[in-house]
């Protein structure tokens, strides 16, 4: 438990000054910080972002809200996506969560 308190030594004569251990133990935090949550979370979002750009006429998604559908049209922004055979809602491009298999909406 040294790293946590500086031993305190009742004789006088020599101060110890900060050990490289006292340095190690918060970079190794760091470190460990980086490969468990930030890594991840940037390695996930390249992911869709990359699945965001490869979506085409015809996939069928599912939107962040649970709605799936066949998209329509797509936009810069926007994607029409056909609920059912009457029902076409736009949706913004950010919120669509997943890219289900081709036939995944007739089976349902």
């Amino acid at each position: 438990m040294d790293f946590f308190i500086s031993p305190a030594f009742a004789e006088g004569g020599q101060v110890a000054g900060p050990g490289m251990l006292d340095f190690i133990f918060p970079v190794a935090l760091l470190v460990i910080f980086y490969f468990m949550l930030v890594r991840p979370q940037s390695k996930r979002a390249k992911e869709h972002r990359a699945m965001q750009a490869a979506l085409s006429k015809g996939d069928e998604v599912v939107t962040d809200g649970g709605l799936m559908g066949k998209i329509m049209d797509i936009g810069d922004h926007a994607i029409l996506v056909q609920l059912a055979d009457n029902l076409e809602v736009k949706v913004r491009r950010e919120s669509i969560s997943s890219v289900l298999p081709k036939g995944t909406l007739k089976k349902l």
